[in-house]
Protein backbone atom coordinates (compact mmCIF):
# COMPACT_ATOMS: atom_id res chain seq x y z
CA UNK A 1 0.00 0.00 0.00
CA UNK A 2 1.13 3.04 -0.90
CA UNK A 3 0.32 5.88 1.51
CA UNK A 4 0.61 8.57 -1.02
CA UNK A 5 -2.47 7.55 -2.70
CA UNK A 6 -5.94 8.63 -0.44
CA UNK A 7 -7.88 4.87 0.15
CA UNK A 8 -11.70 5.34 0.00
CA UNK A 9 -13.70 3.38 1.95
CA UNK A 10 -16.17 1.92 0.31
CA UNK A 11 -19.60 3.24 2.68
CA UNK A 12 -22.83 2.71 1.70
CA UNK A 13 -25.24 5.29 1.66
CA UNK A 14 -27.37 6.66 4.77
CA UNK A 15 -30.41 5.07 5.00
CA UNK A 16 -32.86 7.05 7.08
CA UNK A 17 -35.79 5.08 8.85
CA UNK A 18 -39.50 4.80 7.25
CA UNK A 19 -41.61 7.70 8.22
CA UNK A 20 -43.97 7.19 10.99
CA UNK A 21 -47.22 6.51 10.38
CA UNK A 22 -50.09 8.25 12.24
CA UNK A 23 -51.86 4.68 12.90
CA UNK A 24 -52.22 3.48 15.71
CA UNK A 25 -51.50 6.04 17.90
CA UNK A 26 -49.64 6.31 20.33
CA UNK A 27 -50.43 5.15 24.18
CA UNK A 28 -50.52 8.72 25.33
CA UNK A 29 -52.93 9.59 22.55
CA UNK A 30 -55.68 7.02 23.62
CA UNK A 31 -55.61 7.95 26.98
CA UNK A 32 -56.11 11.72 26.16
CA UNK A 33 -58.85 10.23 23.79
CA UNK A 34 -60.33 8.03 26.74
CA UNK A 35 -60.61 11.20 28.90
CA UNK A 36 -61.96 13.60 26.60
CA UNK A 37 -64.62 11.25 25.86
CA UNK A 38 -65.30 10.96 29.49
CA UNK A 39 -65.07 14.33 30.03
CA UNK A 40 -67.81 14.95 27.86
CA UNK A 41 -69.90 12.10 28.78
CA UNK A 42 -69.43 13.68 32.58
CA UNK A 43 -70.48 16.91 31.47
CA UNK A 44 -73.95 15.53 29.55
CA UNK A 45 -75.13 13.60 32.31
CA UNK A 46 -74.57 16.35 34.67
CA UNK A 47 -76.57 18.75 32.38
CA UNK A 48 -79.04 15.63 32.48
CA UNK A 49 -79.19 15.90 36.36
CA UNK A 50 -79.57 20.03 36.92
CA UNK A 51 -82.71 19.48 34.33
CA UNK A 52 -83.74 16.85 36.50
CA UNK A 53 -83.50 18.97 39.76
CA UNK A 54 -84.99 22.32 38.47
CA UNK A 55 -88.42 20.09 37.48
CA UNK A 56 -88.62 18.30 40.90
CA UNK A 57 -88.09 21.89 42.31
CA UNK A 58 -90.47 23.78 40.59
CA UNK A 59 -92.83 21.50 41.53
CA UNK A 60 -91.79 21.47 44.72
CA UNK A 61 -91.89 25.60 45.30
CA UNK A 62 -95.66 25.03 43.65
CA UNK A 63 -96.70 22.62 46.24
CA UNK A 64 -95.16 25.22 48.63
CA UNK A 65 -97.55 27.80 46.64
CA UNK A 66 -100.83 26.49 46.64
CA UNK A 67 -99.71 25.30 50.71
CA UNK A 68 -99.51 28.72 51.12
CA UNK A 69 -102.61 29.91 49.14
CA UNK A 70 -104.71 27.53 51.65
CA UNK A 71 -102.84 29.05 54.78
CA UNK A 72 -104.36 32.01 53.49
CA UNK A 73 -107.65 31.92 52.31
CA UNK A 74 -108.64 28.22 53.83
CA UNK A 75 -110.64 27.10 51.27
CA UNK A 76 -110.73 23.34 51.17
CA UNK A 77 -112.26 22.54 47.97
CA UNK A 78 -109.69 24.83 46.35
CA UNK A 79 -106.86 23.14 48.02
CA UNK A 80 -108.23 19.43 46.82
CA UNK A 81 -108.76 20.83 43.37
CA UNK A 82 -105.08 22.48 43.50
CA UNK A 83 -103.65 19.13 45.03
CA UNK A 84 -105.50 17.09 42.57
CA UNK A 85 -103.96 18.73 39.41
CA UNK A 86 -100.45 19.41 40.70
CA UNK A 87 -100.33 15.07 41.07
CA UNK A 88 -101.74 14.97 37.59
CA UNK A 89 -98.92 16.98 36.17
CA UNK A 90 -96.53 15.72 37.94
CA UNK A 91 -97.22 13.06 36.97
CA UNK A 92 -97.29 13.66 33.07
CA UNK A 93 -93.88 15.32 33.70
CA UNK A 94 -92.17 12.26 35.61
CA UNK A 95 -93.81 8.81 33.95
CA UNK A 96 -94.43 8.70 30.00
CA UNK A 97 -97.48 10.73 29.11
CA UNK A 98 -99.59 7.74 26.79
CA UNK A 99 -99.13 5.93 30.32
CA UNK A 100 -100.34 8.41 32.79
CA UNK A 101 -102.41 10.88 31.38
CA UNK A 102 -105.58 8.82 30.24
CA UNK A 103 -105.27 7.34 33.69
CA UNK A 104 -109.25 7.48 35.87
CA UNK A 105 -110.84 6.55 39.37
CA UNK A 106 -109.00 3.62 41.17
CA UNK A 107 -106.43 3.18 38.48
CA UNK A 108 -105.32 6.68 38.99
CA UNK A 109 -105.26 6.03 42.57
CA UNK A 110 -103.71 2.46 42.11
CA UNK A 111 -100.63 4.43 39.73
CA UNK A 112 -100.41 6.70 42.70
CA UNK A 113 -99.52 4.20 45.26
CA UNK A 114 -97.21 1.84 42.58
CA UNK A 115 -95.17 5.09 42.29
CA UNK A 116 -95.12 5.22 46.29
CA UNK A 117 -92.59 3.62 49.05
CA UNK A 118 -96.01 3.35 50.62
CA UNK A 119 -99.88 2.77 49.76
CA UNK A 120 -100.59 6.05 50.56
CA UNK A 121 -103.21 6.84 48.19
CA UNK A 122 -105.86 3.72 49.03
CA UNK A 123 -107.31 6.17 51.40
CA UNK A 124 -110.78 9.01 51.83
CA UNK A 125 -108.23 11.28 50.52
CA UNK A 126 -107.57 9.31 47.65
CA UNK A 127 -111.19 9.11 46.69
CA UNK A 128 -111.04 12.90 47.27
CA UNK A 129 -108.58 13.62 44.78
CA UNK A 130 -110.10 11.60 42.16
CA UNK A 131 -113.92 13.41 42.76
CA UNK A 132 -112.32 16.89 43.57
CA UNK A 133 -111.77 18.33 39.88
CA UNK A 134 -115.43 18.51 39.71
CA UNK A 135 -116.50 19.86 42.83
CA UNK A 136 -117.93 23.28 41.95
CA UNK A 137 -116.42 26.57 43.61
CA UNK A 138 -119.46 26.58 46.41
CA UNK A 139 -118.80 23.52 47.48
CA UNK A 140 -118.23 22.90 51.07
CA UNK A 141 -116.07 19.82 52.75
CA UNK A 142 -114.53 19.21 55.95
CA UNK A 143 -111.45 17.42 55.52
CA UNK A 144 -108.33 17.25 57.89
CA UNK A 145 -106.18 19.34 55.32
CA UNK A 146 -103.00 18.75 57.03
CA UNK A 147 -102.92 15.01 56.51
CA UNK A 148 -103.71 15.36 52.70
CA UNK A 149 -101.33 18.07 52.73
CA UNK A 150 -98.75 15.64 54.39
CA UNK A 151 -100.25 12.66 52.22
CA UNK A 152 -99.60 14.71 48.98
CA UNK A 153 -95.97 16.20 50.29
CA UNK A 154 -95.12 12.63 50.69
CA UNK A 155 -95.69 11.48 47.35
CA UNK A 156 -94.37 14.85 45.80
CA UNK A 157 -90.67 14.28 47.73
CA UNK A 158 -90.35 10.16 47.09
CA UNK A 159 -91.33 11.24 43.28
CA UNK A 160 -87.70 10.39 40.93
CA UNK A 161 -86.50 12.85 39.16
CA UNK A 162 -87.32 12.20 35.87
CA UNK A 163 -87.88 8.25 35.60
CA UNK A 164 -89.13 7.58 32.04
CA UNK A 165 -88.83 3.88 33.03
CA UNK A 166 -92.32 1.40 33.71
CA UNK A 167 -95.07 3.20 35.25
CA UNK A 168 -94.85 0.48 38.05
CA UNK A 169 -91.42 1.10 39.10
CA UNK A 170 -90.65 1.74 42.51
CA UNK A 171 -88.33 4.95 42.64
Amino acid sequence: MDSSTPTTLELRDIHLPEPISWWPPAPGWWFLLGTLLLIILTAFLFKQYQKKQALKKQVLAEFDTICTQFQHDKNQTALVQSLSILLRRTCISFYPRSEVASLTGTAWLQFLDSTSREKIFNTEYGQLLITAPYFSATTSLDIDAEQLINLCERWLKTQPDKNHGKAGTKP
